[in-house]
């Protein structure tokens, strides 16, 4: 037990000589308020006078003060073999080597230091002093002395010097390996402490608590603390320990720390004697190091698998930061050879780094293809934008002057190639995507696959505008061949295509079905014969045929004209004709009295002058028969060209983007950076990269020495 002590301390020297506080070592931390005698009870712990003294704000910087027991053999083979005149001595870190036999200069030292990074008026550091004291009356103990809880700055402090020092003070004892002994002066009330108060908000549990009563004799005349060392007042799980401290007088008067520690005996047995062999600061002393072993024992295991993960890590940066570079041509071609390599695999997928989070590289391209392209070309509606209105407006368009027996087929042509023409931009902004993809792969690969590249930032940057500048010159070239491919269905309407085919032949039998149904609902005045009879009992041609049928349409619909004037119209003879002549003669009057607008609307005469109403009408049968025919048509054929453009695309943009980059990307690397004139600048480590490998070395190192010292103990120490 005795050795765990020793082997803390080795720990605490290992890791002060590299600055770090990674690893949290077992500790005694003494908190209280300013003056409340917390330097004393250490004073006293280690039998000297060594600690700075007086009124206000001491201890302005913490104090890692170290106490290690030497045998007097010991100390005197020690002595002579270092040249020490005396059996006790102290080492300070920052003085490297150099040892204080005279405990008055130590004093002047830790003055010196503390002013040093502090100032000479009252301002408070976070930077602690190491000091390590060997004596044969000391027991093993780490102790951690800090500024006191204040209230109201003075002198430099700054306004929130309490909240600094409770950051300070936390910072210590809220590590799980720390014990906490909290000073109190016996003559305040200790519900009020705030030592107490601070140690439970880091310890609620109080498993790490140890009070410490101080100024005993300073108690007002006709009261003891006698109810609060037995814990009646406030009860403390480790303990509460009252002791005497020297007076400022005694100081002064230069006083031995053991006369007081004699007289502090004498005191607790003439006022509280039934408590005097579990007080004072003798029996703090072998609490604290029984306190301390039994701690770090505890700790021990936990403390050595800490150390050995971190060294695994360390062990693990130092790789990453590489060795420092011999042969640079050899080291730049690795290196361009292996972003090259990461790069095509993470296309691939077959990359060493697999990203868990989100879709990467060909993956992502993948979801582009067919989730993201995919689902807006099947969002794009075939008459998306297209009208009833649109489509009779341009078939009327595409007959000219002259009325149409038939659906025009320009009009079909034309609205076709309106709808193909919307597939371009979604087509256009899936090549977008994929470029964008391509460009985040060379961030993933420099993030994760390539650690080296991050020791030359140059590098780096360089091969990132290589790749950048081949995707920048394919992007054209890909964008253009989309555009091509739609150019191409633009360029010829294929009404021979086999499944435009199937869909016409279908259209067509549904609308003869209707055609027949209509025709069984014509009124009687129309012959219902399968083969219609014109006047001379000879039959109808297929053109005179529509002409009826939409005649008959219009009678059904409750047409204006009469039935013997569709008789008329239908036998064509010369009463009829010259009815017709007689009301085309007087619609040529109207006319001229009141101009009709460009697209003549029945029964509305409009002034030009006036402002044009848009006035919606019904349509008749047979026109909205020729924009359903149109419109069929049109989904038709835009679904065959959707289906083309959305294979097509997808396997553009892999030709000439995705493959051509993947195999040109090592031959451009190497044709632009792989040239002796670059090798120096290319290769030229970032600033703070051989630092950063020493200080890893330097942790390294120290990790596996505190294995090493770790190691050493034997198992039975343990227990």
């Amino acid at each position: 037990m005795e050795a765990l002590i020793p082997v803390i301390n080795k720990l605490q020297d290992v890791f002060n000589t590299v600055g770090a506080d990674i690893i949290q070592l077992p500790q005694i931390v003494v908190v209280g308020t300013q003056s409340s005698g917390k330097s004393s009870v250490l004073e006293s712990l280690v039998g000297k006078d060594l600690l700075p003294r007086g009124t206000g704000i001491v201890t302005r910087r913490p104090l890692i003060l170290q106490l290690v027991h030497i045998d007097s053999e010991d100390c005197r083979k020690t002595s002579e073999e270092n040249g020490i005149n005396g059996e006790e001595w102290g080492k300070f870190l920052h003085t490297k080597n150099k040892t204080y036999t005279d405990f008055e200069e130590i004093r002047q030292e830790i003055d010196a230091e503390t002013e040093r990074i502090s100032g000479n008026n009252k301002g408070v550091s976070d930077e602690p002093i190491h000091l390590k004291i060997f004596s044969p009356h000391v027991v093993n103990l780490t102790l951690v002395d800090l500024p006191g809880l204040t209230k109201v700055p003075v002198g430099d402090q700054p306004k929130d010097i309490e909240l600094q020092i409770k950051e300070l003070i936390y910072k210590y004892i809220s590590n799980p390996n720390s014990i906490i002994l909290a000073v109190t002066a016996a003559n305040t009330d200790m519900a009020t402490s705030e030592a107490l108060k601070v140690a439970r908000e880091a310890d609620p549990d109080g498993r790490r608590t140890l009070a410490v009563v101080t100024k005993l004799d300073l108690m007002d005349a006709g009261t003891d603390a006698m109810d609060v060392l037995m814990g009646r007042v406030i009860p403390v799980k480790l303990g509460i320990i009252g002791v005497v401290n020297r007076s400022q007088l005694d100081i002064n008067q230069k006083k031995m720390v053991t006369d007081a520690i004699r007289d502090e005996y004498g005191f607790l047995q003439k006022k509280y004697p039934s408590l005097a062999n579990r007080n004072g600061t003798k029996y703090l002393a072998r609490t604290l190091n029984r306190l301390l072993m039994h701690h770090i024992r505890d700790c021990l295991p936990e403390l050595k698998t800490r150390i050995n993960v971190l060294a695994a890590q360390y062990q693990s940066l130092l790789n990453s930061y590489g060795e420092p570079v011999d042969d640079k041509s050899s080291t730049l071609l690795q290196l361009i050879t292996k972003f090259a390599a990461e790069y095509c695999h993470t296309i691939e997928g077959t990359a060493k780094y697999i990203e868990t989070t989100e879709l990467c590289g060909g993956a992502r391209i993948c979801y582009i293809f067919h989730e993201t392209f995919g689902r807006t070309l099947e969002s794009v509606d075939p008459l998306g934008g297209l009208t009833t209105i649109d489509v009779l407006t341009a078939i009327r368009n595409a007959t000219g002057p002259r009325p149409a027996l038939f659906v025009p087929e320009v009009s079909f042509e034309l609205l076709v190639k309106r709808q193909v023409k919307r597939l371009e931009e979604p087509s256009l902004r899936c090549v977008e995507l994929v470029h964008e993809e391509m460009q985040r792969i060379i961030q993933h690969c420099s993030n994760y696959s390539t650690q080296e590249l991050l020791r030359f930032p140059k590098l780096h940057d360089a091969i990132v505008e290589v790749v950048t500048s081949l995707l920048r010159k394919r992007l054209p070239v890909t964008n253009e061949m989309v555009h091509n491919l739609v150019a191409i269905e633009l360029a010829y309407i294929n009404t021979k295509h086999p499944d435009f085919a199937d869909a016409c032949g279908l259209m067509n039998n549904n609308i003869e079905e209707q055609r027949r149904n209509r025709m069984r609902d014509l009124p009687s005045a129309v012959p219902r014969d399968k083969s219609l009879k014109g006047p001379g009992g000879q039959s109808l041609s297929p053109t005179e045929l529509l002409a009826l049928e939409a005649e008959a349409t219009k009678a059904a619909a409750g047409g204006s004209q009469s039935g013997s004037e569709q008789t008329d119209g239908a036998t064509g003879t010369w009463r009829g004709m010259l009815k017709k002549g007689e009301d085309g003669a007087a619609a040529d009057r109207a006319t001229l009295q009141h101009p009709l607008p460009a697209s003549p609307q029945r029964g509305h005469a409009v002034n030009l002058l006036d402002v044009p109403v848009p006035v919606s009408r019904r349509l008749s049968a047979r026109e909205q028969r020729d924009c359903e025919v149109i419109e069929r048509l049109i989904k038709s054929y835009f679904l065959i060209v959707r289906k083309n453009i959305q294979d097509s695309v997808p396997k553009a943009v892999m030709h000439f983007l995705v493959n051509h980059v993947k195999d040109c990307l090592q031959s451009e690397l190497v044709g632009q950076l792989y040239k002796a004139g670059l090798l120096d600048d290319l290769l030229t480590e970032s600033e703070d990269m051989a630092q950063r490998r020493t200080e890893a070395a330097d942790m390294l190192k120290a990790l596996q020495k505190a294995s090493q010292v770790i190691a050493e103990i034997r198992e039975t120490h343990l227990w």
